[in-house]
């Protein structure tokens, strides 16, 4: 069977699959498992977590639509690789998890204990509410991106402005983790790690002008030319000095990226985006009106811009990261 025919008869079978989440999932794991070893058997190096996340995005972008990874855990010597996606027959947003082995070569079905306990029965993902978040009188709101990760930058537009809106009001820290995508992908992760070393005022302002001027262009060419070129202009444009930041990214990049990573292994991160409000780990829509009313729930007592009503649409997101 040939892999244009396999995806054919995923798309099939997923526009008949019931809303149950287990059926889905087996479905998917079982075409994936016959798509994937066709490719090659189990052997070779251990992969991490996050390139084991990116291997499944890549291959279940391709039968269906808007797949997000949400999480990715060890699991019975594997990776379980928890991912969103679009129902085919209800554009509703629905979960399936899959077994990755270490070394990225093969999907398998859903691993079975051979002891089971409550810890290992099955149970809907929590999702944390603003009632979670401790209340602060300046909240720490912490993202976690791959810079030209799709999904991370539908979270940086909205979160930039917040960020303006609230300003002060709030520590805002963006920590670019990883670069899976190339090295187009490292010089920008050290680009805006840098500008928060040097200019982190500006930072957010760069950080929307990013999303919308240059993650399209140079995300597409994946050129590394076209990130410096249109970061340097950027840059200039909003008053940052170039200089001073590409100096920083030559000499301290690799080392403020090596603490990023750090952070997010430390932290669990394993999806990008991902929003830690007040250190809880918080799931919220990719809107600005949103992310600014789970930020003002953590205030001990909000501000006046609290009140302010943003834009409630979201962003599209595709690709995969």
């Amino acid at each position: 069977m040939t892999d244009k025919k396999k995806g054919n008869n995923c798309k099939k079978v997923l526009k008949n699959l019931s809303k149950n989440y287990w059926t889905v999932s087996t479905v998917i794991l079982g075409v994936l498992l016959i798509a994937i070893l066709a490719m090659g058997g189990i052997g070779g190096s251990s992969i991490s977590g996050n390139a084991a996340g990116a291997k499944v995005a890549e291959w279940a972008s391709g039968q269906v639509e808007n797949v997000e990874i949400v999480s990715v855990t060890e699991e019975y010597g594997l990776y379980a690789v928890t991912f969103s996606y679009a129902n085919p027959e209800t554009a509703a947003t629905e979960e399936a998890t899959l077994q990755i082995t270490k070394d990225g070569s093969s999907l398998i079905l859903q691993a079975i204990p051979l002891q089971t306990t409550a810890t290992t029965t099955p149970t809907d993902t929590p999702v944390t509410t603003s009632t979670d978040i401790p209340k602060t009188d300046k909240p720490v709101v912490e993202l976690y991106v791959w810079s030209y990760c799709p999904y991370g930058v539908a979270a940086q537009g909205p979160l930039a402005e917040v960020a303006s809106l609230l300003g002060d009001n709030i520590n805002t820290k963006t920590y670019m983790y990883y670069d899976g995508h190339g090295p187009f992908e490292t010089q920008q992760n050290k680009i805006q790690a840098c500008i928060q070393e040097v200019a982190p005022e500006k930072y957010w302002d760069y950080a929307a002008g990013f999303v919308d001027s240059i993650y399209s262009e140079c995300g597409a060419s994946k050129d590394i030319d076209c990130d410096l070129t249109k970061s340097t202009t950027l840059m200039n444009k909003l008053g940052i000095d170039s200089d001073e930041v590409l100096s920083c990214v030559e000499n301290r990049g690799a080392d403020l990226i090596a603490a990023d990573s750090a952070k997010a292994q430390a932290g669990g991160v394993t999806g990008s985006p991902t929003m830690v409000i007040n250190g809880v780990r918080v799931q919220v829509d990719r809107t600005p009106e949103a992310i600014k009313s789970v930020i003002c729930s953590a205030f001990t007592e909000a501000p006046e811009e609290c009140g302010e009503e943003l834009d409630a649409t979201a962003a599209a997101a595709s690709g995969s990261c």
